[in-house]
């Protein structure tokens, strides 16, 4: 079994996507070593080869290169996410979050009828293996206040302000 992967070149930034032959299963922060995808990938898909094939990965590339682009507000690519049922629920919910919109963690957890169980959705949000496709970046302090993302906040913000600039230019 493969484990597929190639990167994107966003200006100075690059990303890692990977993808099994189910789906994408891997979207890495800007600037992510390449170390930090083999020890996921080591613990999430034990004993598939990582195969570094550009032209395999290339409907995932281009799906997020037209996302970078304002030209998609949403994916249609197939997932192959691995989580405990509650992490699947939970980023199944992030996914229902409008482009060019933010929800709080109390939003997320309401939206699963646990409003109590707000840590564990910032834990199931931090441990998203795809960036952007699962739109973790539009998920913010109850407060409005940026707070962690994986992708470092940096990233996060230039999502946000991504997706606010692009849904403009959209109406």
């Amino acid at each position: 079994m493969n484990l597929y992967w190639a990167t994107i070149n966003q200006g100075n930034d690059q990303l890692i996507v990977a993808a099994s032959e189910q789906g994408l299963c891997y979207v890495g922060g800007w600037g992510e070593s390449l170390r930090t995808f083999q020890d996921w990938a080591e613990k999430n898909f034990r004993g598939y080869e990582q195969v570094m094939d550009e032209s395999r990965m290339e409907p995932f590339v281009q799906q997020l290169e037209e996302y970078f682009a304002g030209q998609r507000t949403s994916f249609t690519m197939p997932l192959d996410l691995r989580g405990t049922p509650f992490q699947m629920s939970v980023w199944e919910a992030m996914g229902k979050i409008p482009y060019g919109r933010t929800a709080s963690y109390l939003d997320v957890a309401e939206s699963l009828q646990r409003p109590k169980s707000v840590r564990a959705v910032g834990t199931a949000i931090g441990r998203n293996p795809v960036l952007i496709v699962a739109p973790c970046h539009r998920i913010i302090g109850k407060n409005g206040a940026l707070t962690g993302y994986r992708g470092g906040l940096p990233m996060k913000e230039r999502l946000l302000q991504h997706e606010k600039t692009a849904s403009m230019a959209l109406r």
